[in-house]
């Protein structure tokens, strides 16, 4: 097999990373990205949970979960409360729209899964997963 450089490599992850993101926003017309998902699934997950924690979990920055939970707050997805012995503790917190929404976001997931993956068995895809997992030292 011919040797393929790192670029080759970056670069069809790349592409494959970016038609994922062109579908995803065919099939869920919602103007929310896959971040923005992510962070309501975390909150499903876990409940009540302060944005310092979800950037950890996530793999995100402090001021992107800030950035996404402003317009999860805007569109009513998600509820801002403080803690009542120290005001500067913010908690974040799913609305039930917020939940319904998910809920449809994961359905849209699934159909775009079967389409784009489905050339894939799904022990290649596990593989994949695994793969994705390990480069991300998971």
């Amino acid at each position: 097999m011919q040797e393929k450089t790192v670029f080759e490599i970056i670069h069809n992850m790349d592409k494959v990373t970016n038609n994922l993101i062109v579908q995803w926003n065919k099939v869920f017309n919602e103007d929310l990205g896959v971040s923005h998902i992510l962070v309501l699934g975390h909150l499903f997950t876990n409940g009540k949970s302060r944005p310092s924690d979800m950037a950890k979990t996530l793999g995100l920055t402090p001021p992107t979960v800030t950035h996404l939970t402003e317009k999860l707050v805007k569109k009513q997805l998600v509820t801002r409360s403080f803690d009542e012995s120290d005001r500067r503790i913010v908690y974040l917190e799913i609305t039930n729209t917020g939940e319904t929404l998910l809920k449809q976001a994961n359905e849209a997931g699934q159909i775009l899964r079967k389409e784009l993956f489905g050339k894939l068995t799904d022990e290649e895809q596990q593989q994949m997963l695994h793969i994705y997992r390990k480069l991300n030292n998971e």
